[in-house]
């Protein structure tokens, strides 16, 4: 039997499994990540069809484990995908199913 792993590797993958969680937060994932560009919250929230305030939350989960990067411009805060998280989390659920990371984790810290 193996060892187990990394409790620290392990928690930040369970933080973004648990940022996913909610359908609402993987379309908005999914749509930002097809945008390719900085948004603002209008944009999104139009996407969306909820609250301004349901896909601010959402925002704010999104961005406390790093999926989604925040930038002012003037008055306003746009968001985007944040490409390194994108590209180092199939290989969370690749190590969490058992299977080896192509690549290395880490991108999102």
């Amino acid at each position: 039997m193996g060892d187990l792993l990394d409790r620290a590797a392990a928690e930040t993958y369970a933080s973004w499994f648990r940022a996913l969680a909610d359908p609402s937060r993987v379309q908005i994932v999914e749509y930002l990540a097809r945008q390719g560009r900085p948004m603002p919250v209008g944009e999104i929230v139009a996407a969306a069809g909820l609250a301004q305030s349901t896909v601010s939350q959402h925002l704010k989960i999104l961005t406390e484990v790093r999926f989604v990067l925040v930038e002012a411009v003037g008055n306003a805060r746009h968001y985007r995908i944040n490409g390194a998280c994108i590209d180092c989390f199939p290989s969370a659920a690749d190590v969490v199913m058992g299977r080896p990371a192509p690549t290395a984790a880490g991108g999102c810290a």
